[in-house]
């Protein structure tokens, strides 16, 4: 027996009967040929409670039960038998129907290999989706000796159909009631726990990605992508813990069964029928009819796809899980993150945009036996339910005039981040007038505007100029400071990025002296009430204790030319410098130093991609630049876009080779205002 921790303890006074302590659940999955939810179902019934003794008896009779009622290979035979003995026979299996040749209903049961078994018109009418995808029920299933008799006769025949899923209608009610009881992170531990995974020594990026992979369970017409390494429980959570989630293995899938058949009656297909439709291994996604894709595309846009002069709406989500066969880093110096998908989607950007997430797939840890909870969670078909009933909310309303998107998200950006923190918060918040805290805002927002990015740099990388500008940011409060969001596979450890900075940070290169050769560094500014400056550093180099000291005196001389009104002797500055190189003394920064003090007064951020160097003395005139041209050489190394420099160094600047010249952008200033007007991103 496990012993019950905090978590535990909570969910079972305000979840009585809805939960289930999962590796009971493994228990059984592992013995008999269900998907996990069929399991969940009759644990549910009959071990809903923390009592070991209820717990044990509800086993029995669990165990029982699976063991009549489910077919292993090889008791087909036996099954039919008893069919035949008794008159009735109780299953567990996926039935599955279709018309035949005269116009009758006939169900399939792959468990006891029958594809003609009989079965009422109301019976199918009542339960549509096995003409589509089929679902799991208990089956009562008949013999008829009479029809036996007969030339083509069927004998078998479903005469009783439970569905295996919850029937009440009030469990959100439920749900939001008990989310009270937990704080956010126990929430969020306890949600992970009830598809099954012990979250305690995951990181944060990788809660996120195993959490929004439960969004498209939550928001209407979603569409995902997540590819990575194989062995991470990628199909998982659409195939085993919710029955209104449908798999297409390997692929497969023709336009009648996944939109509408073109028959006169024209039955619906499987995004009319289920919350999320996920195809299983992408590369291998082909449809029977050659605009198949383009109506997928269409539907992925609007929710809606026409039969004849019908046009048919849906809500049903596209979920898309694929391999890379390399690691993330090979895969983007070889093409781009779509790479996996099929031809005719791969490189299309119009197919692209209508993804709403690409989910980083290399964040999600391998499945073993220490992710796997032996902790209680919610029963599967509890928790499935309630997520299907919060796919008729939306949360966007949140975001209004709290948190105002940057100028780089297009209208479907916009659109994609909002579904993202829609659903986001509902899974963190099931109540909808639960007020929603800022950090919690502000932490879906960082998650769907990076995995909404990760699609906007891949469609850069195909080669189409309207997708060039990917810096996207936001501000939390009509008052507050823009905070740009970055793809992490994009950044590396030596290599400055293209997006901007933090205001009071400035990237610069020392041009050296001495001994010392030229270096890349960080200059990092954060201003509070108080005055005066403190360098963190220990011990504080005393070549940048004297540059910064000069872009000091001169912020103090010249700040209304600098930061207007703002009166820089009523803040503290502390300065932290970071070195990237060799170098470590940080000799002649000044001007950058002075770009980040006056950035972190103005809460502007600095351009990204641009490195700034000069140095200013005490009078405020810069110093020339003895080695332009090894820095420039530098600052193409380190990945800079663009390079600031004194207006003395473009004479010098003609040694520099053709191919370094046409890989960054040169710009000059005259004096150190010029310098922090062009630094300073529009």
């Amino acid at each position: 027996m496990i012993e019950l921790d905090q978590i535990d303890n909570r969910a079972a006074s305000v979840l009585d009967g809805y939960l289930v302590r999962k590796d009971l659940v493994r228990t059984f999955s592992r013995q008999f040929p269900v998907p996990t939810y069929v399991v969940e179902f009759m644990l549910g019934r009959y071990c809903a409670s923390t009592d070991q003794e209820e717990i044990d008896e509800g086993l029995e009779i669990v165990q029982r039960q699976l063991k009549s009622r489910t077919v292993r290979a090889g008791e087909e035979e036996l099954f039919k038998a008893k069919a035949l003995e008794t008159g009735e026979v109780k299953i567990i299996d996926l039935v599955t129907a279709r018309v035949d040749n005269k116009g009758e209903y006939v169900a399939s049961l792959p468990s006891l290999r029958l594809t003609d078994v009989r079965i009422s018109s109301e019976l199918v009418n009542q339960h549509e989706r096995m003409l589509t995808g089929g679902f799991y029920a208990e089956l009562g299933v008949t013999f008829d000796v009479a029809i036996a008799q007969e030339a083509k006769g069927r004998p078998f025949g479903i005469t009783s159909l439970r569905e295996i899923q919850l029937s009440k209608r009030d469990v959100l009610d439920n749900l939001a009631k008990a989310r009270e009881a937990f704080t956010t992170e126990e929430w969020k531990c306890f949600l992970l726990r009830s598809i099954g995974i012990e979250s305690g020594e995951l990181s944060d990026r990788q809660r996120n990605a195993l959490l929004l992979r439960m969004v498209p369970f939550v928001e209407r017409n979603y569409n995902l992508v997540e590819l990575g390494p194989r062995g991470t429980g990628k199909s998982h959570l659409f195939q085993q813990v919710s029955p209104y989630a449908h798999l297409i293995s390997g692929g497969k899938a023709t336009v009648a069964k996944m939109f509408v058949e073109n028959t006169a009656k024209g039955r619906r297909g499987l995004v009319c029928q289920y919350d999320v439709v996920c195809f299983d291994e992408v590369s291998g996604i082909s449809f029977d009819q050659k605009d198949g894709v383009n109506i997928m595309k269409g539907y992925m846009e609007s929710g809606e796809f026409s039969r004849g002069k019908e046009s048919i709406r849906a809500d049903g989500s596209i979920v898309l899980v694929g391999n890379f066969d390399v690691d993330v880093e090979h895969q983007q110096r070889v093409g781009h993150l779509f790479g996996p998908m099929p031809p005719e989607m791969r490189d299309d950007t119009a197919f692209m945009d209508r993804i709403h997430a690409f989910l980083p797939g290399w964040d999600v840890p391998k499945i073993n036996k220490d992710l796997v909870t032996n902790h209680f969670g919610l029963v599967s078909d509890f928790l499935s339910e309630c997520w299907s009933q919060l796919r008729n909310q939306s949360r966007v309303s949140e975001l209004q005039n709290r948190v105002f998107f940057g100028g780089a998200l297009s209208g479907r950006d916009t659109n994609a981040v909002n579904k993202t923190v829609s659903g986001l918060l509902k899974l963190l918040y099931p109540n909808s007038d639960t007020p929603v805290p800022d950090e919690d805002l502000e932490w879906a927002v960082r998650i769907a505007m990076e995995v909404r990015r990760r699609v906007k740099e891949q469609q850069k990388r195909v080669g189409a100029a309207e997708f060039r500008n990917t810096h996207f940011s936001y501000i939390m409060g009509a008052d507050g400071v823009e905070k740009f969001v970055s793809t992490p596979e994009l950044q590396s450890d030596n290599s400055i990025g293209g997006d901007p900075l933090e205001p009071g940070q400035v990237w610069t290169i020392s041009p050296g002296g001495g001994d010392e050769n030229s270096g890349l560094y960080r200059i990092e500014v954060n201003e509070g009430p108080g005055s005066g400056l403190k360098i963190l550093n220990k011990p504080v180099p005393p070549a940048f204790r004297e540059s910064i000291g000069f872009a000091e005196q001169n912020l103090y001389a010249r700040s209304l030319q600098f930061v207007g009104d703002k009166d820089p002797r009523q803040h503290e500055f502390t300065v932290q410098l970071r070195a990237f190189d060799a170098a470590k003394s940080g000799a002649k920064l000044g001007v950058a130093s002075l770009v980040a003090l006056c950035t972190s007064l103005l809460k502007r951020s600095v351009r990204g991609g641009l490195i700034i160097v000069g140095e200013i003395n005490l009078g405020g005139s810069i110093e020339p630049v003895h080695n332009p041209v090894t820095i420039a050489e530098i600052a193409v190394e380190k990945g800079a876009t663009s390079l600031l420099m004194p207006v003395a160094c473009r004479r010098q600047l003609v040694d520099l080779s053709d191919d370094m010249a046409i890989k960054i952008d040169i710009q000059f200033y005259s004096d150190a205002r010029d310098a922090l007007l062009k630094a300073m991103a529009e």
